[in-house]
């Protein structure tokens, strides 16, 4: 209304003052204000209203309306129309674009504010002094508070006085460069007790606009804190309890070739705490014959599976060391475990190992011995001086004593105080092996020291009367000693056979005698049942038959 009355007293002054007549050109910057201020048909009216000034102005002052005022006239309204036209035209549009971003403003904000009313951690903004002005109910339930007793509250206020200083001095530190700050804190429930929470300040705003310039985050971790603190705990304990028992935790990554470890473990290895080494370095130390247990990654089709090994290895400060290694394997070029150092145990075992075995050593040869006296007074009993020679009957005593100190020798040097029929038969006929002239088969039969004792009497007695009277005092006779199962199982009878061949016996088997005796004449030699004697014409043949329970070590 203002531009269109300036416009037609504008007009009038023309025509008043005599001035130039602008042809209607005057009244375009109104249209054009008009069409941009107001509605369509608010421009269009406007536009005829000078028009029709105009023209009326002219026809005043000049007493007639010539046809060209008319028609500037009109032009002046199409004018003005078109212009209202394309002006409301670009109204309408700017206003729906308009009300499309403000649709989704709006929208965006009310997804906003129903997260922040719903969100599971308490959410304020607040000013620059720290004092809340616009809290989430979250916010509210954790502290206790009713939402209107908390705005209007510093935060400092709800800090424990144990962690004020901190916030402070966060507060007061605060700037473009550094616009956050998030620490554990401890904040007082309206009824005093105590809330653990993760808080987070963020400036909102520039330094220049301080107002509602902090936004405030809590997040409740006293749960999660009390867990931490557990497990803390449980690991202090766990620590401790590998610690007595002289433990220590490893783990070994095949895929990155590390090896970390507690600071027990390395002290195990006599190696300086770090938190990994490369696993190529243990190489130095571990025992050649171990390093494959430890290098060798688990297989990949296992899954979880049982690790334990030992290892030997070689400390730097000198002494080597057997070393435990046990735990689970995950299939993923990983194991993990512990370790415990078994030197002192693994000494201890093989001591009292060696004490046993000493001991029962021991109690064998207090046995054989015990047995021994009566073997020899049966030898004393048994030898007869023959025609009174007293030379004579001492030394054959003294050669089957003599046997018999060999045979107890050859017993004493076996670890469990037995020997084999081998080596008794190799022991007596061993002058005459270089010779060729005698040949010896047979298994690898242990026998017990008792019978061993008896069967080299046997053995010895063979050989004796062989050199006498029979081949091996001869050079042209062999000897052939062989031993075997019965059926050819192990649980069977043995049978023994002398063999000699190349000689006939110069002299028969006495039926009397100590040798005879020994021999079994009569089917019931020393140790062994059904003995059997054949003189040939080209030798002599000698048997005798052993059950498992005679020779059993």
């Amino acid at each position: 209304m203002a531009v269109l009355v300036a416009t037609l007293l504008f007009e009038v002054a023309i025509f008043l003052t005599g001035g130039t007549d602008p042809a209607f050109l005057e009244f375009v910057p109104a249209i054009v204000v008009v069409a941009f201020l107001e509605n369509r048909l608010v421009a269009i009216g406007s536009t005829l209203l000078m028009a029709a000034a105009g023209l009326g102005a002219r026809v005043i002052v000049g007493g007639q309306s010539p046809a060209d005022e008319w028609v500037r006239a009109i032009l002046l309204g199409l004018a003005g129309g078109m212009i209202a036209f394309l002006f409301d035209r670009s109204r309408r549009s700017l206003q729906a674009a308009l009300d499309v971003k403000l649709a989704a403003v709006e929208a965006a904000g009310s997804r906003y504010r129903r997260a922040f009313e719903r969100a599971a951690l308490g959410f304020a903004t607040a000013d620059d002094r720290g004092k809340l002005l616009w809290l989430n109910k979250r916010l509210s339930v954790l502290l206790g508070y009713p939402e209107d007793d908390l705005v209007g509250r510093r935060i400092d206020e709800l800090v424990h006085h144990g962690d004020q200083a901190l916030l402070k001095s966060s507060l007061a530190a605060l700037t473009s460069e550094v616009p956050w700050f998030s620490s554990e804190v401890r904040l007082i429930r309206k009824d005093g007790s105590t809330l653990w929470a993760w808080l987070t300040l963020s400036l909102s705003a520039s330094d220049t606009v301080p107002s509602d310039s902090l936004f405030v985050v809590v997040d409740d971790i006293t749960e999660r804190r009390a867990a931490r603190e557990a497990l803390v705990a449980q690991n202090e304990w766990l620590d401790l309890a590998l610690s007595a028992g002289r433990l220590g935790t490893w783990r070994i990554d095949y895929g990155q070739d590390a090896i970390s470890g507690s600071r027990q473990f390395w002290e195990i290895l006599g190696l300086p705490p770090m938190a990994f080494r490369p696993l190529s370095d243990l190489s130095s130390i571990v025992h050649p014959a171990d390093w494959d247990k430890l290098a060798t990654p688990p297989g990949t089709n296992l899954r979880a599976a049982n690790y334990d090994v030992e290892i030997r290895l070689k400390r730097p400060d000198g002494p080597v060391r057997w070393i435990a290694l046990r735990g689970r394997e995950d299939g993923r070029d990983q194991r993990i475990g512990i370790a415990a150092d078994l030197t002192e145990r693994r000494q201890t075992t093989l001591l009292r190992a060696a004490v046993r075995k000493q001991e029962t050593l021991m109690l064998e040869l207090r046995h054989r011995f015990s047995n021994l006296f009566p073997v020899i007074t049966a030898i004393v009993k048994m030898q007869d001086a023959p025609e009174g020679n007293i030379v004579k009957f001492k030394e054959t005593l003294v050669e089957r004593i003599r046997t018999l100190e060999a045979t107890h020798m050859l017993l004493t040097r076996g670890a469990d105080g037995s020997s084999s029929i081998r080596e008794l038969v190799v022991q007596e006929l061993q002058p005459f092996s270089n010779d060729g002239k005698t040949t010896i088969t047979g298994p690898d039969i242990k026998i017990s020291g008792g019978t061993a004792e008896s069967f080299a009497m046997i053995i010895h007695e063979l050989t004796t009367n062989s050199v006498k009277h029979g081949v091996l005092g001869d050079a042209e006779g062999r000897v052939e000693a062989r031993w075997a199962f019965a059926s050819g199982g192990t649980a069977e009878v043995i049978v023994f056979d002398w063999i000699e061949t190349g000689r006939r016996r110069a002299a028969p088997i006495k039926r009397h005698g100590f040798g005879s005796m020994v021999l079994g004449v009569d089917g019931t030699p020393l140790v062994g049942h059904s003995s059997q004697f054949e003189v040939r014409e080209d030798g002599f043949r000698y048997s005798l038959r052993l059950s498992p329970k005679e020779i059993q070590a």
